[in-house]
């Protein structure tokens, strides 16, 4: 059993802090930028057995801030706050190797720099149950006009929608991106006795793959769950959303520019789509995740998309389980392990 693996196996065991005698001695030090308060408790409780000696902050990873790295090799990142690559060169210079992303997406990070000075960068993987469900509370609430049922209720109006729900299992899915999340949307979808297609640029299983072309035609729900890079960027352009269904939804778990918004803007606004449910959207840095209840939005497409009753917008937060934490911190902290003993995996 190496190291890593022993350290993972005790974690895994206990959830007490470890006593000075039982703790490895600190085999690695680690910058965590960005921590919020639940993080911060848990690097706190888990670095210990791993071996590892964490420098923790709330302040965002920039040219300011490259200080609180110093002497640590490795650093950890949230995905609120873009990279930019005068920091990468800062942190460069001052010794950092390796960051490690405390998120599924490197779209805030520019690998291809950070590896020109020096540093790997490297996702964590986390419980892909906290978005799959997520997504299906998201469809199931789109299909059954939950947002304007809901608004109702609060304000004591309790009529019936004009327009009756669908029930999932007379409908076809179409599921964008099979990876690890979308091959959990898949597992649930079947319970439901919908029919499924899938369509990923490397099959990995036995779904019913299809071209994404025949996908978008036949599908009556449309979910994206593919990493967003050039090639991914406005993936649902107009053209491809004039191919989808008269009456078609579509569901974003994934990253807001797999979506060219203004054309879903006006595919919903002359009804040609049935609705949208978007845990992200194109723009949505420095609102997602802040109070602007003081804040101007008018005239955005976020607003537009709000001001819709078939439209449901939430902030960036189907991964926010207490789960998916857990196994976040944990590999965080493993990554650095790895790096540090030459065992890192791409």
């Amino acid at each position: 059993m190496t190291s890593s693996e022993s350290a993972r196996t005790a974690v895994r065991r206990t959830r007490s802090p470890a006593s000075p005698s039982s703790t490895p001695g600190p085999a690695a030090g680690i910058t965590i930028y960005g921590c919020e308060q639940d993080e911060a408790v848990l690097f706190r409780e888990l670095a210990p057995y791993c071996g590892v000696t964490p420098t923790i902050t709330d302040a965002a990873v920039s040219e300011a801030t490259v200080t609180l790295a110093s002497g640590n090799r490795c650093i950890s990142v949230g995905h609120k706050t873009r990279v930019t690559n005068s920091t990468l060169r800062a942190l460069g210079r001052a010794g950092v190797r390796y960051i490690s992303t405390r998120s599924v997406g490197y779209n805030h990070i520019d690998v291809e720099y950070a590896e020109s000075v020096g540093i790997s960068v490297e996702n964590v993987a986390y419980s892909p149950d906290s978005v799959a469900d997520y997504t299906l509370m998201l469809m199931l609430m789109a299909v059954r006009g939950a947002k304007s049922l809901v608004r109702r209720a609060d304000v004591h109006d309790y009529r019936l929608n004009d327009t009756r729900g669908k029930e999932l299992r007379d409908l076809t899915i179409g599921v964008i991106g099979t990876g690890r999340i979308g091959v959990a949307v898949m597992d649930r979808l079947r319970g439901f006795g919908c029919r499924v297609l899938a369509h990923d640029s490397r099959p990995r299983n036995s779904a019913d793959y299809v071209p994404l072309d025949e996908l978008l035609q036949l599908s009556d729900i449309v979910t994206l769950h593919i990493p967003l890079d050039a090639g991914t960027h406005h993936l649902l352009d107009r053209r491809r959303i004039e191919q989808l269904k008269y009456g078609a939804f579509v569901i974003n778990t994934g990253r807001g520019p797999l979506i060219d918004t203004e054309a879903l803007v006006a595919a919903l606004e002359s009804g040609r789509l049935g609705g949208a449910a978007l845990d992200v959207i194109e723009g949505e840095e420095g609102i997602f995740y802040a109070d602007c209840r003081n804040k101007s939005i008018e005239g955005t497409p976020l607003a537009r998309l709000q001001s819709m009753p078939n439209v449901l917008i939430s902030p960036h937060t189907a991964y926010y389980t207490d789960h998916a934490l857990r196994d976040t911190v944990e590999n965080s902290l493993f990554n650095c392990l790895n790096f540090e003993s030459g065992k890192q995996h791409g």
